[in-house]
């Protein structure tokens, strides 16, 4: 009960000085967009601490469900460049989704068993077996909320390992794409810019993506029925 008490406490203060101060402002891409020279030049000047306090901010606003993650994906990219911002981004969304996760297993998982049980007994008895390979088909479905799949998974009998490395490995293709985009978005000048190449291509991998995905998810389907 303590422990419900205290996550609780947690994330109504998080929330609460989020919104009373009007953080979302911070998380928007106009706002980013208007600053980049400004975080290019803090982070030139001071590399870790940048990536440290980027890191943090990204597992908590993640962990708390508050929005802006795409956003700072976007922002990731355009300020430390695909390889550092993939790294980063890849660490700190799935830490922030494993502590979601938790957050949900002690505040609702109890109840919902204790409530549904008898239902429930075979979706446990599937994860378990499987769970696995569920949640890597969800994680690489972008039209599946990921804030769903975190609260979702918390009231399963799911390992936190398994968790935390299917949710690294299914969520990587997706962070690449869009660490990739904010790196074209933040090399833009001028309206003009957004007719460069490699921003087209981005956007086109973003419109792809969930394709591709689909067709995949249904060829592994298949040859697991044959």
């Amino acid at each position: 009960m303590k422990k419900k008490i205290l996550i609780v406490i947690f994330i109504v203060v998080v929330a609460v000085i989020f919104f009373a101060f009007d953080l979302d402002r911070f998380l928007t891409l106009e706002y980013l967009k208007n600053s980049r020279q400004e975080f290019q030049f803090f982070y030139d000047r001071n590399p870790f601490l940048t990536v440290f306090s980027f890191f943090l901010v990204y597992v908590l606003v993640v962990g708390v469900n508050l929005p802006g993650a795409t956003v700072l994906g976007l922002a990731g990219g355009a300020l430390f460049g695909f390889t550092v911002g993939v790294l980063v981004i890849s660490f700190a969304s799935t830490i922030g989704a494993t502590l979601a996760c938790v957050f949900s297993r002690y505040l609702f998982r109890d109840y919902v068993q204790r409530r549904f049980g008898d239902r429930l007994e075979k979706v446990n008895l599937g994860i378990k077996e499987e769970g696995a390979l569920y949640l890597f088909t969800m994680r690489l479905i972008p039209a599946i909320p990921f804030v769903i799949i975190n609260l979702i998974m918390g009231l399963t009998p799911m390992r936190l390992g398994t968790f935390y490395w299917v949710s690294q490995l299914g969520m990587l293709p997706g962070t690449m794409v869009y660490v990739n985009a904010g790196k074209e978005l933040g090399q833009i000048d001028s309206l003009s810019g957004i007719m460069q190449p490699g921003l087209l291509f981005s956007f086109v991998l973003l419109g792809l993506f969930p394709l591709v995905v689909k067709k995949a998810v249904g060829l592994v389907k298949a040859r697991r029925n044959v």
